[in-house]
């Protein structure tokens, strides 16, 4: 893996470019370099050893604590004072000023390792830099500035057991206490957050929840609707206005832990908030009614780490299973006469199927990650390059976002299915890893919203926005490869390839919207989203795979042109049937009445 991370990184992102920048000077190919190892490092030996102790031993609540593996702390210990939660800040707040590819880049080594582990990291790093986006002044110095040190943990609270998904229908409810307060206008909070990671634990001194409620109206009511949300800080034990703790526990109490399938190091949990009648004390974060908009500055980043989380644990299975075709025989070579029993038996990667299973895997998992470390190469574009670059790259993020999600929830998980069926009858044991890593990976399906809510993101706004401007933009990207491909004659009938794909997904997205009546149009929203996200990794693989081809001739060069022609040959042309439905605007599933289930 570290040998096509830096390949990714260095040849085909040009990371090194970033250093040439104000924010990035100090850095260098060794300092980046030098956090990938410590990373590496710690993630090889305080995470991996206990991946296993994690999912087995689950966090148990006996009514007053909620109890975890002594390893998990030991674990989280060594992450933090690696300094990664704070690796993107300034200097002058202790951060490193990394560049976001860079810390995407470190922070996989964790989720391969360790992915339920490497949640607590992911949520509170999240937590502190929407503060630092969305907060006030002293909200940064108390809150932020303690996650960053890795002192207090932090969770995103959305969810509630009647709403799900439907955030406009959360009910919990924030009543306003007193303005001035130091810590923002202080408000009293009821009701219930469901699936929140991490909500409950002991590694840390304190957890700051980041809570989304409503600000009753004028007539006492709740506001319908998503623009009544608002966002408040809840720390789990109450802090003063000097960022120390006063003793006093808040009112947030854990109603239960759930026990999911996979993910099992994180606790999950159900709170309750205002439970002792009081209300739970919130801080406001921005301006009422702007919960949403502050929470998607942590949502999106998120949508990228669980994307980037779901290419590792394939990328693990994927590890797994080819370690173990290399060492396992069975089956013989079949000759004119058939089989002869006399010779020795084979290793199994010498079967085609089982080539089949291993390319797909790699052409899933290597693409998976290339297309996380684009996104958030394109994060740092948009927030430090030149104007015009800068807002090419935020359209360009803007239509990958649902795919950098989407796309390696479904197809890494695929890999992590075949990695099982390499293993035979022994993937489906807990002696070996992969029926581990393909519960993990199952939840991240789910992660940061379903396939359904991303393809309705995706088709209902993102490509049809100010005209198609975000969709334009992805295809200038796409052409240039295509443009470029075409003059390299082994890869020329690849560049025509993706030109028809993209031209395929261009007639679909305005026959979808032909009619104007979004039913129709958002009807096959996810086959669109998963056509689109074909398109986006054939665009991916042949890019690397030019870039790949420059050097000289190596097995590694070698295996990164085949993964690309494996997708263009068996992956892209299925764009073809989930682009059918979208074009026609097939109305089967909007219109099957219940009754005929």
């Amino acid at each position: 893996m570290r040998q096509t991370l830096d390949f990714l990184l260095n040849d085909w992102l040009g990371v090194q470019d970033l250093t040439l920048r104000a924010r990035f000077a100090e850095h260098s190919g060794e300092t980046f370099a030098a956090v990938l190892d410590t990373c590496e490092k710690i993630a090889r030996e305080k995470f991996a050893p206990i991946a296993r102790l994690t999912d087995t031993e689950e966090p148990r609540f006996d009514g007053e604590r909620v109890h975890l593996p002594a390893a998990t702390k030991a674990a989280t210990d060594a992450y933090v004072a690696s300094g990664m939660l704070a690796a993107a800040q300034d200097y002058a707040i202790g951060g490193m000023q990394l560049p976001c590819v860079i810390e995407m880049a470190a922070n996989a080594f964790f989720s391969k390792a360790n992915v339920a582990l490497g949640a607590y990291a992911m949520l509170t790093a999240g937590n502190a830099n929407l503060l630092m986006a969305h907060g006030t002044a002293k909200q940064r110095e108390v809150f932020a500035a303690a996650e960053f040190e890795g002192r207090w943990f932090g969770t995103m609270c959305l969810s509630e057991p009647q709403a799900g998904s439907s955030l406009s229908d959360i009910t919990t409810r924030a009543e306003p206490e007193f303005a001035d307060d130091p810590l923002g206008s202080r408000f009293r909070l009821w009701g219930n957050k469901m699936w929140i990671s991490a909500g409950e634990h002991e590694l840390s001194e304190n957890i700051i929840h980041l809570v989304l409620a409503k600000i009753p109206g004028p007539d006492g009511k709740l506001v319908a609707g998503a623009r009544g949300i608002s966002l408040f800080i809840v720390p789990k034990k109450m802090v003063g206005a000097d960022g120390q703790l006063t003793g006093e526990r808040n009112d947030v109490r854990l109603a239960g832990l759930n026990h999911k399938l996979g993910f099992r190091g994180t606790s999950n949990c159900l709170l309750n908030f205002g439970e002792g009648g009081a209300g739970a004390v919130g801080y406001l974060v921005g301006q009422p009614g702007e919960g949403l908009k502050c929470m998607f500055h942590m949502m999106n980043e998120a949508r990228i780490g669980v994307g980037l989380g779901a290419a590792m644990l394939g990328y693990a299975g994927y590890e797994a299973s080819l370690a173990y075709a290399r060492q396992r025989s069975q089956g013989r070579t079949i000759g004119p006469a058939g089989k002869d029993a006399t010779q020795p038996q084979r290793p199994i990667i010498e079967h085609a199927d089982v080539k089949r299973m291993l390319l797909a895997q790699k052409s899933y998992v290597e693409g998976g990650l290339a297309l996380a470390l684009l996104c958030a190469r394109l994060v740092d574009e948009q927030h430090s390059g030149a104007a015009e670059a800068a807002k090419e790259a935020k359209l360009v993020l803007e239509v990958l976002i649902p795919i950098v999600k989407s796309w390696p929830s479904e197809w890494c998980l695929e890999a992590n299915s075949l990695a099982i069926q390499v293993l035979g009858g022994y993937g489906y044991t807990r002696d070996f890893p992969v029926e581990q890593y393909w519960r993990d990976n199952r939840l991240n399906m789910i992660h940061e919203g379903t396939h359904g809510i991303h393809g309705l993101d995706l088709l209902g706004r993102k490509v049809v926005m100010n005209g198609g401007e975000a969709l334009f933009a992805l295809a200038a990207r796409i052409n240039f490869t295509v443009e470029t491909a075409l003059q390299q004659p082994e890869l020329a009938e690849l560049g025509n390839a993706l030109a028809a794909a993209l031209a395929s997904v261009g007639r679909a997205t305005k026959n979808a919207w032909s009619s104007g009546e979004p039913e129709e149009a958002l009807a096959n929203a996810t086959p669109y989203l998963q056509a689109f996200g074909h398109l986006v990794l054939a665009w991916i693989w042949l890019d690397v795979a030019l870039k790949a081809g420059q050097g000289a001739p190596s097995d590694f060069a070698q295996g990164k042109q085949a993964a690309c022609r494996y997708f263009f040959a068996y992956e892209l042309p299925k764009i073809e049937a989930w682009l059918g439905v979208v074009s026609r605007r097939e109305p089967l599933c909007k219109d099957m009445p219940d009754a005929w289930f």
